[in-house]
């Protein structure tokens, strides 16, 4: 039996193998969509910033 998982846009079932042309999208619609939203920067990676940060900026030489 196939490997299937869900598209990450729209849930519909993806048939994992060599054949699924958008894996691990359903479509290229769903691949757009995808792209899209990371060129609007939808899709970050949060930050903490400590105390010695805020110091190693402070060392920096200004330009």
């Amino acid at each position: 039996m196939p490997t299937t998982v869900p598209c990450p846009i729209c849930d519909s079932p993806v048939v994992w193998g060599p054949d699924a042309k958008f894996r691990p999208f359903c479509s290229e619609r769903c691949r757009q969509i995808d792209l899209g939203a990371w060129a609007n920067g939808d899709y970050t990676i949060p930050v903490q910033t400590s105390e010695q940060d805020d110091d190693w900026q402070d060392t920096c030489p200004q330009q």
